[in-house]
């Protein structure tokens, strides 16, 4: 008998997750973004602002609050960035008629050339009872794709999922 590898039970897991961990209000990105903290830092010549001290930031349905926030300006505003904090936590509305998705970890990355959410360090995302657990996990917002990765430098380490009852009989349909 031919066993799957847990990496395939989770990527199967992780399509049936992906739908429901859509993110972003349709208007959100039009949005002004709201920044407060106890400390603020602009670097034109780097590119980068750096907020610290009990950071918040709000766009639209999106909410932020970290230890520490800065933004990248590659191309243009706000091409990069990264939320640090013990846990840095982010949520979102992703459709008026859905759940809100939460996410928190050590580190949170946002890309926005790529879409992409990037959850490093004891990361989690839960959206309606749905829960995805890893070291790591990669989320392609456009695509719907999620990766998770479990620490590699553990040996007991394991990606967690969680999928409740009534998700998986929506499934079926």
């Amino acid at each position: 008998m031919h066993l799957l590898r847990p990496s395939v039970i989770v990527l199967t897991l992780l399509c049936v997750l992906a739908p429901q961990l859509a993110f972003s209000l349709p208007g959100d990105r039009e949005q002004a973004i709201h920044i407060s903290a106890d400390k603020a830092l602009r670097d034109e010549k780097r590119g980068l602002m750096v907020y610290s001290g009990n950071v918040v930031l709000n766009q639209g349905s999106l909410h932020i609050s970290a230890d520490r926030i800065t933004v990248f300006r590659i191309v243009e505003e706000g091409d990069k960035i990264v939320a640090r904090g013990q846990p840095a936590l982010v949520q979102q509305q992703p459709n008026p008629d859905e759940e809100v998705m939460r996410a928190h970890a050590d580190i949170i990355e946002y890309y926005k050339d790529e879409d992409k959410l990037r959850l490093l360090s004891n990361a989690q995302i839960e959206q309606g009872g749905s829960i995805v657990k890893g070291e790591t996990i990669e989320y392609f917002i456009t695509q719907q794709l999620v990766k998770a990765i479990s620490d590699q430098s553990q040996e007991n380490s394991r990606v967690e999922v969680v999928i409740p009852a009534n998700r998986l009989e929506k499934n079926e349909d």
